[in-house]
């Protein structure tokens, strides 16, 4: 049975240690630098660390939930100590530090999965399949957005919020786009903007996504226009409403609308099971079918790189 640790037990890793609770699987340990975290850990019935390369010793592969900002140091720690790693999104604050993850742990053999959990969200699933039946994709447009919390303090909205619809695109679509414009405000904070806008060009089509920490609603949602449906998708409710729309010149046709059976699942726990199963070889060959695997997290980290950069500079940057 594979030996898994926990290393930050914020809201996240306290998410984590939850849903590994109800996995067929060893938890070692947890670690955190704040020692009132003990106390989670006696709950649990697990071993508590205050230092985490004291759990590293201990355990086949680790969760990482800790600051953005302490990713980097702490994730290259777990793969040079030869530990499977899934971290959560995003791997780490610059596209450079993720590359360097992803190639050592690609060198050594060791998984690098990424915690983006709507891979594992049942709405987007069925989303992927429908894809291929809906015809030409004109536009897409996705929130995420929320004022239900104060903003972080690592990160700004768009590589903390952004870097979610940006992947979803990648998954639904198998497509990259060519360029990015962006705009953002800072109204909270000098350092980090709380709110943006960004445009993606995918020529054939373009998306835009809007993220916001200072919204007064808290949605995860999507519209896909296409040729011969538009469609609606609720990703928090796991809802998907179909509505078969075609719109010509001279006329327009139009059926009932349709909302899909979807099996509402718990993402995080199939995500956590995933990437056990992925460190116990138990499903190899769903590697292609989900891609929650490093190689993912440079890209959408450049992006929004690029994004942040377009923003900034008030110029479409080419996403190469």
């Amino acid at each position: 049975m594979i030996k898994i640790g926990i290393i930050g037990l914020g809201k996240w890793g306290k998410n984590h240690l939850r849903s590994l609770s109800e996995i067929n699987c060893n938890i070692t340990g947890i670690s955190d630098i704040d020692e009132k975290k003990k106390e989670i850990a006696e709950k649990y019935e697990v071993n508590y660390y205050k230092n985490y390369n004291d759990l590293l010793n201990q355990v086949d592969a680790v969760i990482v939930s800790t600051p953005t900002d302490k990713h980097y140091e702490i994730v290259m720690d777990c793969l040079k100590s030869k530990k499977h790693v899934l971290v959560e999104k995003p791997i780490s604050t610059n596209s450079e530090q993720s590359k360097k993850l992803v190639d050592f742990a690609e060198k050594n053999n060791l998984i690098l999965s990424v915690g983006y959990l709507f891979r594992f969200n049942s709405s987007i699933k069925k989303i992927k399949e429908l894809m291929k039946k809906i015809g030409e994709i004109q536009y897409i447009t996705i929130r995420y957005i929320h004022s239900t919390k104060p903003p972080r303090e690592d990160s700004g909205a768009i590589i903390n919020l952004g870097i979610h619809p940006i992947d979803i695109l990648n998954y639904i679509t198998d497509k990259r786009p060519s360029t990015v414009f962006s705009k953002k405000k800072n109204l909270i904070s000098e350092k980090y903007e709380d709110s943006a806008i960004i445009l993606l060009d995918y020529i054939d089509f373009f998306a835009t996504i809007e993220v916001s920490c200072t919204h007064p609603e808290k949605k995860r949602d999507m519209w896909i226009i296409a040729e011969k449906e538009k469609i609606y998708v609720d990703f928090f409710n796991q809802k998907v409403i179909r509505y078969p729309i075609i719109i010509k010149n001279n006329k327009i046709e139009k059926k009932e609308s349709i909302n899909e059976i979807i099996d509402i699942n718990e993402p995080l726990k199939d995500e956590l099971q995933y990437f056990i199963n992925l460190v116990d070889g138990k499903n190899k060959n769903e590697l292609t079918e989900t891609e929650n695997i490093g190689e993912e997290e440079y890209y959408t980290t450049k992006v929004c790189e690029l994004s942040i950069k377009s923003a900034e500079t008030g110029k479409e940057m080419k996403i190469e």
